[in-house]
C-alpha cells in the first residue's frame, strides 16, 4: 500500500482492527522505473537504427516493441511496489506481497537465526537497503527490499532483540 511517510502504517481493511501495515518507500519504485528507462530505451534505439540502416527504415518500427515493454513495464513496476508490505506484531513479523499471486510470509521471532541488512551500489545511490531474514527451514527465509537504511538497521535490531528474547525459551 502507498503511504505519505517511509513508515507510515495502514491497516489491512482501513478499519483498524488488522494488522499495521508498513508500505516500501518511493525511493524503491524510482530505482526500479530508473533501471527499466535505462535499459530498454537504449535497445529501442538500437533496434531502430540497425534495422533503419541494415533492412530498410520501414522496420525500424520495430524499436516500438521495447518502447512499449517500457510503457507496460512501468505500470507493472507499480503495482509490484504497492504490492509490498510488512508488519511487526507481538509474536512474528507479517511479509505480503504479488499482485496476481497474494503471498503473505509469517516468520516467528522465535525462529528467527539471522537478520542481514544489505545494499548495493544503486540501492546505496538511492539511499535504499534491504533486510534479509534466515530461519532454518530454507522455505521460510524472507526478505523486504528497498528500505530507508535507518529502517532497516531499526527493523535488524528490533527483529534481533525479539528473535532472542523468544528463542531463550527454546
Amino acid at each position: 500500500m502507498e503511504t505519505g511517510s517511509p513508515r507510515g502504517v495502514e491497516t489491512e481493511d482501513g478499519a483498524g482492527d488488522g494488522p499495521g501495515w508498513t508500505g516500501l518507500p518511493p525511493g524503491l519504485l524510482r530505482m526500479r522505473r530508473l533501471l527499466l528507462v535505462v535499459w530498454l530505451v537504449p535497445a529501442a534505439l538500437g533496434t531502430g537504427l540497425a534495422l533503419g540502416l541494415c533492412v530498410g527504415p520501414a522496420w525500424a518500427a520495430f524499436a516500438l516493441l521495447p518502447l512499449a515493454a517500457l510503457a507496460w513495464g512501468w505500470v507493472l513496476i507499480g503495482r509490484n511496489w504497492r504490492s509490498w508490505r510488512y508488519a511487526e506484531r507481538a509474536d512474528d513479523l507479517l511479509i505480503s506481497r504479488g499482485v496476481l499471486w497474494r503471498e503473505e510470509t509469517v516468520v516467528p521471532y522465535g525462529r528467527m537465526q539471522l537478520v542481514e541488512v544489505t545494499s548495493g551500489p544503486v540501492e546505496r545511490h538511492f539511499g535504499l537497503a534491504s533486510v534479509q531474514l534466515h530461519t532454518a527451514a530454507a522455505a521460510t527465509d524472507a526478505a523486504i527490499p528497498g528500505l530507508h537504511p535507518a529502517e532497516a538497521e531499526r527493523l535488524r535490531d528490533r527483529l534481533t532483540e525479539l528473535g532472542e528474547a523468544r528463542s531463550a525459551g527454546l
